[in-house]
């Protein structure tokens, strides 16, 4: 299978629609911001980010909605059918279905010691990468895993280039260890597993 994804399905739709998991504290809404930037600096013209904020405690589940486009997009309504759906902590797989309203052929990137071929997603593309770990390798203090994951999207989606992304991490972290941020997107797109349906 090819290291990367690249769905006909997905990379030719009109909006590409990308709702990220995490906890709060995780950073999730910061990864979509970067890649909302990086996919703007990409010739996406169109660029629609709507964080949900509900009880933003650290550790509890969150998420946000990110759609692309290379067109204008007037639909600002949160995602409930995603093309791709990116996992920040590969618990909430068990307390929360992140696989709802999934389109079929869509795929799920979980920062994840396991491979995808593990996770049973009937009808889905699943990629996987130990972004805690590469963290840690990277420098970043324990629980920082909203950059390498960033890393791990451009891997299994093809949507962005990683070079795009990276500077796209720097300008973000500008004053915060922004290599070590940088360098956390690198090393994970080198140790992205990428599994077929």
């Amino acid at each position: 299978m090819d290291d990367q994804i690249k769905s006909d399905e997905i990379m030719n739709k009109d909006i590409i629609e990308i709702r990220w998991h995490g906890r709060g504290g995780q950073g999730a809404i910061t990864a979509a911001k970067i890649v909302a930037n990086a996919a703007f600096v990409s010739g996406y013209g169109g660029v629609v980010m709507a964080p949900t904020f509900g009880t933003e405690r650290r550790g509890a589940p969150v998420l946000t909605s990110l759609k692309i486009a290379k067109q204008k997009i007037y639909d600002l309504s949160p995602i409930t059918e995603p093309d791709m759906v990116v996992v920040l902590d590969h618990l909430i797989v068990e307390e929360v279905d992140v696989a709802n309203g999934m389109k079929p052929g869509g795929l799920i990137i979980i920062n994840s010691p396991k491979s995808p071929r593990e996770f049973n997603f009937n009808g889905l593309q699943v990629a996987t990468a130990d972004v805690t770990s590469i963290a840690g390798e990277s420098g970043l203090p324990p629980g920082v895993v909203n950059t390498g994951i960033i890393g791990a999207f451009a891997k299994a989606s093809g949507l962005i280039d990683l070079d795009t992304l990276t500077r796209a991490i720097e300008d973000e972290f500008k004053g915060k260890h922004p290599r070590r941020n940088s360098e956390a997107a690198r090393i994970t797109f080198n140790n992205t597993i990428v599994g077929g349906l």
